[in-house]
């Protein structure tokens, strides 16, 4: 297997697991939870992988990207209010991401941060308009690998491992407050979302149909899905694992990606400074084209357009519209001088209120015998999917009301 091929899960997963989301609320739930919450990205990361798995599998052999799916299976009205949510949520998302392309460019170069902002749609709508799919991902994949600076810098401050070891067993934190408990669950159920956003699920399958998977890919599909989530969701323990020893103790809450940066500067200096912020860069690029392709991918399925980065950009007018209009909206709003980070907060609430309409209609296809044939799900792979589907429902139900009694995590 050419090593190349498991790109795609490898951007979808950095860009995924370490966006500018992961490495505020990793940062954030090391500092303050220490290591209780690592179980969280855990079994978050088995579920990604479980409905990766079956958007991938979809699409090599029923040919059916997921949001194909939500318009046959939902009807009109409902997939319509299911693509208007998502829509919402994936552009906010895009726009949190070109906000943190921003701060880190400006933390590179001093530069102006609208500037950078500019700077950075400019790069991004070029990289989409001329390399084709596969070298999208190459590039934005590949680069986003500098990320592992945060495992080295992890190494290198030699942390309790049997307390991290622990951090995997399912747990809350003995002697918190109320307001403290109530913060914990806003930051479970935040990770949950950050992790399984849907528009990783809509992009992994769209790019599976680019890159014309089918049948013989599905062992690919299995790899990737493995590989690559569970190398994000490493990086994202990582970040966790380090705020935990470094901002903790020290009763520091690192907001801004800037702080995140820190945890490789401290035990590898200037050359770890520079790596972690030129991962970070490239992950939220690599993140914000993921978002970007992704509502366009959904909105041309659902109306039936001409879609595809394996087509020349004329070849596909409407979608090649839509993507770079989606682009210019989100740096409408960056423009406008909101916080990125309140764009995040806004990202994962509507993020998870979309999840089960987003893997509701792939976990009924995914089991369908006519389309899916002798490929559909196993047992396992229906228990795993409907468990995470009940846990992803609860998630919606609680996370507007935590979201309001933290402040959206702030309290």
């Amino acid at each position: 297997m050419n090593p190349l091929e498991l790109t795609l899960g490898i951007m979808t997963a950095v860009g995924g697991f370490v966006d500018i989301s992961e490495l505020v609320f990793a940062a954030q739930a090391g500092s303050r939870f220490g290591y209780a919450l690592i179980w969280v990205f855990a079994f978050a990361t088995i579920g990604m992988m479980v409905f990766g798995e079956m958007s991938g599998r979809v699409a090599a052999i029923a040919r059916q990207p997921v949001f194909n799916l939500m318009r046959h299976r939902l009807g009109l009205k409902l997939g319509l209010v299911v693509l208007l949510a998502s829509l919402l949520s994936s552009l906010i998302t895009c726009a949190a991401e070109v906000g943190g392309i921003a701060i880190i460019l400006h933390l590179l170069t001093g530069a102006s941060y609208m500037l950078m902002a500019i700077a950075s749609i400019i790069v991004l709508i070029a990289t989409i308009w001329i390399l084709p799919f596969n070298w999208i991902e190459r590039t934005y994949g590949l680069l986003g690998l500098f990320m592992i600076v945060f495992g080295i810098a992890l190494v290198k401050i030699h942390p309790p491992w049997a307390d991290i070891a622990a951090g995997l067993v399912p747990q809350v934190p003995g002697g918190l407050s109320t307001k403290e408990l109530v913060s914990f669950a806003y930051f479970t159920v935040a990770i949950i979302s950050a992790v399984m956003f849907p528009y990783e699920a809509y992009f992994y399958s769209s790019g599976a149909i680019e890159e014309e998977w089918g049948a013989k890919d599905l062992a690919l599909n299995r790899i990737t899905c493995v590989v690559g989530f569970a190398l994000g969701s490493l990086l994202a323990i990582s970040i966790l694992a380090s705020s935990a020893q470094l901002f903790g103790p020290a009763n520091i809450d690192p907001q801004l990606p800037g702080s995140a940066a820190l945890q490789a500067a401290i035990p590898l200096g200037r050359l770890g400074l520079l790596l972690a912020l030129l991962g970070m860069l490239f992950a939220v690029a690599g993140a914000a084209v993921e978002t970007c392709l992704a509502n366009a991918y959904s909105v041309a399925q659902f109306f039936g357009w001409e879609w595809g980065r394996h087509r020349k950009p004329w070849d596909a007018p409407r979608f090649t519209i839509t993507w770079i209009g989606l682009m210019l909206l989100a740096l409408g709003i960056v423009l406008t001088g909101i916080d990125p980070m309140k764009l995040v907060e806004y990202a994962v609430l509507f993020s998870i209120l979309v999840l089960p309409l987003t893997y509701l209609p792939l976990l009924l296809l995914a089991r369908d015998r006519h389309f899916m044939r002798e490929h559909r799900n196993g047992v396992l792979a229906n228990i795993l999917g409907w468990g995470y589907f009940v846990v992803i429902l609860i998630a919606a139900v609680m996370a507007a009301p935590l979201f309001i009694l933290t402040a959206g995590g702030q309290m």
